[in-house]
Protein backbone atom coordinates (compact mmCIF):
# COMPACT_ATOMS: atom_id res chain seq x y z
CA UNK A 1 0.00 0.00 0.00
CA UNK A 2 1.64 3.42 -1.10
CA UNK A 3 1.78 6.73 0.99
CA UNK A 4 -1.43 7.92 -0.11
CA UNK A 5 -3.36 4.88 -0.15
CA UNK A 6 -2.26 4.35 3.50
CA UNK A 7 -3.47 7.83 4.40
CA UNK A 8 -6.75 7.63 3.39
CA UNK A 9 -7.22 4.14 5.24
CA UNK A 10 -5.67 5.89 8.32
CA UNK A 11 -8.14 8.45 8.20
CA UNK A 12 -10.94 5.81 7.58
CA UNK A 13 -10.72 4.33 10.91
CA UNK A 14 -10.95 7.73 12.32
CA UNK A 15 -14.56 8.42 11.03
CA UNK A 16 -14.05 12.49 11.55
CA UNK A 17 -16.37 15.15 9.94
CA UNK A 18 -15.00 17.14 7.58
CA UNK A 19 -16.79 20.62 5.89
CA UNK A 20 -16.16 21.89 2.59
CA UNK A 21 -17.26 25.45 2.43
CA UNK A 22 -17.57 24.97 -1.39
CA UNK A 23 -20.09 22.79 -1.97
CA UNK A 24 -21.63 24.69 -5.29
CA UNK A 25 -18.27 23.80 -6.79
CA UNK A 26 -18.26 20.67 -8.78
CA UNK A 27 -14.95 19.23 -7.94
CA UNK A 28 -15.62 19.69 -4.44
CA UNK A 29 -19.15 17.56 -4.44
CA UNK A 30 -17.27 15.07 -6.34
CA UNK A 31 -14.96 14.82 -3.52
CA UNK A 32 -17.31 15.26 -0.63
CA UNK A 33 -18.98 11.50 -3.13
CA UNK A 34 -15.15 9.86 -2.76
CA UNK A 35 -15.21 10.87 0.96
CA UNK A 36 -18.03 9.63 2.20
CA UNK A 37 -18.43 6.47 -0.57
CA UNK A 38 -14.63 5.29 1.31
CA UNK A 39 -14.97 6.28 4.31
CA UNK A 40 -12.44 8.93 4.35
CA UNK A 41 -14.55 11.42 6.29
CA UNK A 42 -18.10 12.63 6.89
CA UNK A 43 -18.45 15.48 4.48
CA UNK A 44 -20.57 18.68 5.09
CA UNK A 45 -21.33 20.90 1.75
CA UNK A 46 -21.96 24.51 2.64
CA UNK A 47 -24.06 26.32 0.11
CA UNK A 48 -27.21 27.23 -1.30
CA UNK A 49 -29.78 23.81 -1.92
CA UNK A 50 -29.98 24.72 -5.59
CA UNK A 51 -26.22 25.87 -5.86
CA UNK A 52 -25.45 22.11 -4.38
CA UNK A 53 -27.62 20.40 -6.31
CA UNK A 54 -26.87 22.18 -9.37
CA UNK A 55 -22.95 20.93 -8.53
CA UNK A 56 -23.80 17.34 -7.83
CA UNK A 57 -25.44 16.96 -11.22
CA UNK A 58 -22.34 18.56 -12.94
CA UNK A 59 -20.48 16.21 -11.29
CA UNK A 60 -22.36 13.82 -12.27
CA UNK A 61 -22.86 12.04 -8.74
CA UNK A 62 -25.59 11.98 -6.12
CA UNK A 63 -26.12 13.65 -2.96
CA UNK A 64 -27.29 10.49 -0.97
CA UNK A 65 -26.00 10.20 2.94
CA UNK A 66 -24.57 13.45 2.48
CA UNK A 67 -25.15 16.24 4.94
CA UNK A 68 -25.98 19.56 3.16
CA UNK A 69 -25.84 23.17 5.27
CA UNK A 70 -26.99 26.81 3.91
CA UNK A 71 -25.21 29.24 6.07
CA UNK A 72 -27.39 32.22 5.01
CA UNK A 73 -30.46 30.21 5.82
CA UNK A 74 -29.40 27.79 8.93
CA UNK A 75 -30.69 28.30 11.86
CA UNK A 76 -27.40 28.07 13.74
CA UNK A 77 -26.24 31.38 11.78
CA UNK A 78 -27.40 33.63 14.72
CA UNK A 79 -25.59 31.57 17.24
CA UNK A 80 -22.56 31.87 15.04
CA UNK A 81 -22.76 35.30 14.57
CA UNK A 82 -23.38 36.24 18.83
CA UNK A 83 -20.02 33.66 18.79
CA UNK A 84 -18.20 35.87 16.17
CA UNK A 85 -18.80 39.06 17.48
CA UNK A 86 -17.68 38.15 21.05
CA UNK A 87 -14.73 36.93 19.63
CA UNK A 88 -13.98 39.66 16.81
CA UNK A 89 -15.63 43.10 18.38
CA UNK A 90 -13.48 45.85 18.39
CA UNK A 91 -11.45 44.38 15.49
CA UNK A 92 -12.44 43.98 12.77
CA UNK A 93 -16.43 43.86 13.53
CA UNK A 94 -18.36 46.51 15.28
CA UNK A 95 -22.02 45.33 15.25
CA UNK A 96 -23.96 42.67 14.96
CA UNK A 97 -25.29 43.09 11.58
CA UNK A 98 -21.34 42.83 10.74
CA UNK A 99 -21.23 39.58 12.23
CA UNK A 100 -24.34 38.15 11.00
CA UNK A 101 -23.15 39.11 7.58
CA UNK A 102 -19.68 37.58 8.29
CA UNK A 103 -20.91 34.24 9.24
CA UNK A 104 -23.56 34.34 6.40
CA UNK A 105 -20.86 33.51 4.12
CA UNK A 106 -19.29 30.03 3.76
CA UNK A 107 -15.60 30.07 4.83
CA UNK A 108 -16.37 31.83 7.99
CA UNK A 109 -19.39 29.82 8.52
CA UNK A 110 -17.16 26.44 8.32
CA UNK A 111 -14.80 27.55 10.33
CA UNK A 112 -17.32 28.74 13.26
CA UNK A 113 -18.42 25.07 12.46
CA UNK A 114 -14.61 23.50 13.39
CA UNK A 115 -14.72 25.92 16.58
CA UNK A 116 -17.85 25.66 18.09
CA UNK A 117 -17.23 21.28 17.69
CA UNK A 118 -19.47 20.50 14.84
CA UNK A 119 -17.01 19.41 12.66
CA UNK A 120 -13.25 18.49 13.17
CA UNK A 121 -11.89 20.05 10.39
CA UNK A 122 -12.65 22.11 7.54
CA UNK A 123 -10.98 22.29 3.66
CA UNK A 124 -11.55 24.83 1.60
CA UNK A 125 -9.42 27.10 -1.61
CA UNK A 126 -10.60 25.48 -4.76
CA UNK A 127 -12.60 28.58 -5.43
CA UNK A 128 -11.49 31.23 -2.70
CA UNK A 129 -7.56 32.56 -2.47
CA UNK A 130 -5.03 31.39 0.11
CA UNK A 131 -5.90 34.86 1.63
CA UNK A 132 -9.34 34.47 2.04
CA UNK A 133 -9.03 30.82 3.70
CA UNK A 134 -6.29 32.03 5.80
CA UNK A 135 -8.44 35.27 6.91
CA UNK A 136 -11.25 32.99 8.17
CA UNK A 137 -9.22 30.25 9.88
CA UNK A 138 -6.87 32.73 11.48
CA UNK A 139 -9.68 34.94 13.03
CA UNK A 140 -12.08 31.98 13.71
CA UNK A 141 -9.98 29.03 14.88
CA UNK A 142 -7.41 30.76 15.62
CA UNK A 143 -3.50 29.58 16.27
CA UNK A 144 -2.06 26.65 18.40
CA UNK A 145 -1.00 27.56 22.29
CA UNK A 146 2.45 29.13 22.00
CA UNK A 147 2.47 29.24 17.93
CA UNK A 148 3.66 32.71 16.38
CA UNK A 149 3.20 32.32 13.18
CA UNK A 150 0.86 30.04 10.22
CA UNK A 151 2.48 28.52 7.59
CA UNK A 152 1.95 25.97 4.96
CA UNK A 153 3.65 22.75 3.56
CA UNK A 154 3.25 20.54 1.43
CA UNK A 155 3.55 16.88 1.24
CA UNK A 156 5.23 15.85 -2.26
CA UNK A 157 4.71 12.53 -3.03
CA UNK A 158 7.37 11.50 -6.15
CA UNK A 159 7.45 8.22 -8.12
CA UNK A 160 11.33 7.72 -7.80
CA UNK A 161 11.27 6.30 -3.93
CA UNK A 162 15.17 7.12 -3.34
CA UNK A 163 13.75 11.05 -2.25
CA UNK A 164 12.65 11.59 0.79
CA UNK A 165 11.26 8.61 2.40
CA UNK A 166 10.04 6.16 0.16
CA UNK A 167 9.61 9.06 -2.36
CA UNK A 168 7.45 11.20 0.56
CA UNK A 169 8.80 15.07 1.24
CA UNK A 170 7.52 17.91 2.76
CA UNK A 171 7.73 21.37 1.22
CA UNK A 172 8.08 24.80 3.47
CA UNK A 173 6.67 27.38 3.00
CA UNK A 174 5.57 27.14 -0.25
CA UNK A 175 1.88 29.59 0.25
CA UNK A 176 1.89 31.89 3.09
CA UNK A 177 4.79 33.57 4.08
CA UNK A 178 6.67 35.56 1.37
CA UNK A 179 9.79 36.59 2.91
CA UNK A 180 9.94 35.19 6.48
CA UNK A 181 12.99 36.79 8.66
CA UNK A 182 15.27 34.28 10.95
CA UNK A 183 13.33 33.79 13.53
CA UNK A 184 10.04 33.00 12.06
CA UNK A 185 11.67 30.85 9.31
CA UNK A 186 13.34 29.21 12.58
CA UNK A 187 9.48 28.50 13.44
CA UNK A 188 8.15 27.33 9.92
CA UNK A 189 11.07 24.63 10.06
CA UNK A 190 9.79 23.44 13.36
CA UNK A 191 6.06 23.56 12.57
CA UNK A 192 6.92 21.75 9.64
CA UNK A 193 8.85 18.65 11.54
CA UNK A 194 6.39 18.61 13.99
CA UNK A 195 3.60 18.22 11.02
CA UNK A 196 5.88 15.62 9.50
CA UNK A 197 5.39 13.64 12.52
CA UNK A 198 1.95 13.55 12.74
CA UNK A 199 2.03 11.12 9.49
CA UNK A 200 5.22 9.46 8.55
CA UNK A 201 7.30 6.53 10.91
CA UNK A 202 10.59 8.02 10.08
CA UNK A 203 11.60 11.14 12.33
CA UNK A 204 12.14 14.34 10.18
CA UNK A 205 15.60 15.52 9.05
CA UNK A 206 15.35 19.35 8.37
CA UNK A 207 17.12 20.91 5.66
CA UNK A 208 17.05 24.89 5.24
CA UNK A 209 17.93 25.34 1.47
CA UNK A 210 19.98 27.94 0.37
CA UNK A 211 21.88 29.16 -3.05
CA UNK A 212 25.19 28.64 -0.45
CA UNK A 213 26.14 25.13 0.94
CA UNK A 214 28.33 25.63 4.40
CA UNK A 215 29.54 28.97 3.52
CA UNK A 216 30.27 29.14 -0.05
CA UNK A 217 28.21 31.73 -0.82
CA UNK A 218 30.13 33.96 1.50
CA UNK A 219 28.11 36.82 4.01
CA UNK A 220 25.22 37.63 1.75
CA UNK A 221 22.49 38.47 3.82
CA UNK A 222 20.50 36.04 2.35
CA UNK A 223 22.83 33.21 3.50
CA UNK A 224 23.16 34.75 6.99
CA UNK A 225 19.26 34.55 7.14
CA UNK A 226 19.24 30.92 6.79
CA UNK A 227 22.04 30.19 9.16
CA UNK A 228 20.80 32.23 11.69
CA UNK A 229 17.44 30.39 11.14
CA UNK A 230 18.94 27.04 11.52
CA UNK A 231 20.84 28.62 14.96
CA UNK A 232 17.63 29.30 16.46
CA UNK A 233 16.00 26.37 15.11
CA UNK A 234 18.19 24.18 16.37
CA UNK A 235 18.29 26.21 19.95
CA UNK A 236 14.22 26.04 20.42
CA UNK A 237 13.99 22.47 19.31
CA UNK A 238 16.92 20.57 19.95
CA UNK A 239 15.55 17.19 19.65
CA UNK A 240 15.41 17.48 16.37
CA UNK A 241 17.56 16.91 13.31
CA UNK A 242 18.08 20.49 11.64
CA UNK A 243 20.82 21.37 9.35
CA UNK A 244 20.77 24.80 7.52
CA UNK A 245 22.37 26.17 4.55
CA UNK A 246 22.37 23.26 2.15
CA UNK A 247 21.62 23.72 -1.25
CA UNK A 248 19.31 21.71 -3.16
CA UNK A 249 21.85 19.16 -3.91
CA UNK A 250 23.22 18.30 -0.92
CA UNK A 251 20.17 18.24 0.85
CA UNK A 252 18.93 15.43 -1.51
CA UNK A 253 21.68 13.53 -2.81
CA UNK A 254 23.94 11.33 -0.65
CA UNK A 255 27.16 11.72 -2.25
CA UNK A 256 26.63 15.65 -2.62
CA UNK A 257 26.10 15.94 0.91
CA UNK A 258 28.75 13.59 2.19
CA UNK A 259 31.23 15.92 -0.63
CA UNK A 260 29.71 19.50 0.37
CA UNK A 261 28.55 19.04 4.23
CA UNK A 262 30.77 16.23 5.51
CA UNK A 263 29.35 14.55 8.43
CA UNK A 264 26.08 15.90 8.65
CA UNK A 265 23.02 13.62 9.62
CA UNK A 266 21.09 15.55 7.27
CA UNK A 267 23.07 16.39 4.08
CA UNK A 268 21.70 14.24 1.14
CA UNK A 269 19.22 12.65 3.23
CA UNK A 270 16.74 15.26 3.98
CA UNK A 271 13.15 14.59 4.10
CA UNK A 272 11.53 18.17 5.25
CA UNK A 273 13.25 21.43 3.02
CA UNK A 274 12.42 23.92 4.05
CA UNK A 275 12.49 27.44 1.59
CA UNK A 276 14.22 30.78 2.30
CA UNK A 277 11.04 32.54 1.26
CA UNK A 278 7.71 32.23 -1.10
CA UNK A 279 9.24 32.46 -4.01
CA UNK A 280 11.59 29.46 -3.84
CA UNK A 281 8.71 27.79 -2.36
CA UNK A 282 6.41 28.03 -4.67
CA UNK A 283 8.10 27.57 -7.76
CA UNK A 284 10.09 24.26 -6.42
CA UNK A 285 6.65 22.24 -5.80
CA UNK A 286 5.17 23.46 -9.06
CA UNK A 287 8.10 22.16 -10.73
CA UNK A 288 8.22 19.22 -8.61
CA UNK A 289 4.89 18.68 -9.75
CA UNK A 290 4.86 18.95 -13.31
CA UNK A 291 8.15 17.84 -14.09
CA UNK A 292 8.95 15.30 -12.05
CA UNK A 293 5.10 13.51 -12.02
CA UNK A 294 5.05 13.98 -8.08
CA UNK A 295 1.45 14.33 -6.47
CA UNK A 296 1.59 17.33 -4.36
CA UNK A 297 -1.24 17.59 -0.97
CA UNK A 298 -1.50 21.16 0.03
CA UNK A 299 -1.15 23.80 0.69
CA UNK A 300 -1.54 22.43 4.20
CA UNK A 301 -1.83 25.09 6.53
CA UNK A 302 0.29 24.61 9.84
CA UNK A 303 -0.48 26.25 13.24
CA UNK A 304 -3.81 26.69 14.02
CA UNK A 305 -5.12 25.06 16.87
CA UNK A 306 -7.74 23.10 14.68
CA UNK A 307 -7.44 21.68 11.28
CA UNK A 308 -7.64 24.05 8.27
CA UNK A 309 -6.66 23.41 5.26
CA UNK A 310 -6.29 25.58 2.08
CA UNK A 311 -6.48 24.01 -2.19
CA UNK A 312 -5.08 24.98 -4.85
CA UNK A 313 -7.71 26.51 -7.41
CA UNK A 314 -6.38 24.10 -9.84
CA UNK A 315 -7.10 20.85 -7.82
CA UNK A 316 -8.90 17.99 -8.28
CA UNK A 317 -11.58 15.94 -6.76
CA UNK A 318 -8.62 13.12 -5.64
CA UNK A 319 -6.27 16.46 -4.26
CA UNK A 320 -9.63 17.41 -2.18
CA UNK A 321 -9.49 14.37 -0.62
CA UNK A 322 -6.39 13.97 -0.03
CA UNK A 323 -6.31 17.14 2.12
CA UNK A 324 -9.89 15.91 3.98
CA UNK A 325 -7.55 12.82 5.26
CA UNK A 326 -4.94 15.32 6.71
CA UNK A 327 -7.25 17.00 8.25
CA UNK A 328 -9.33 14.13 9.29
CA UNK A 329 -5.76 12.23 10.76
CA UNK A 330 -4.99 15.61 12.84
CA UNK A 331 -8.52 16.02 14.13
Amino acid sequence: MDFLARLRSRAAERGKTIVLPEGEDPRVVAAARQAADSGVARPVLLGRPAGIDAAAAAAGVTLEGIFREDPAGSGRTGEFAAAYFRLRQGKDVHTMAEALRAVAQPLPYGAMMVREGLADGTVGGAAHTTAEVLRAAIRIIGLQEGVRIVSSCFLMVHPDARWGEEGVLLYTDAGVNPNPDAEALADIAILAARFWSRFLTHPPRVALLSWSTKGSGGDHPDVLKVRRAGELARARAPDLAIEDELQGDAALAPSVGERKAPGSAVAGHANVLVFPDLDAGNIAYKLTERLAGARAIGPLLVGLAKPAHDLSRGCGPSDIVDAMAVAALQA
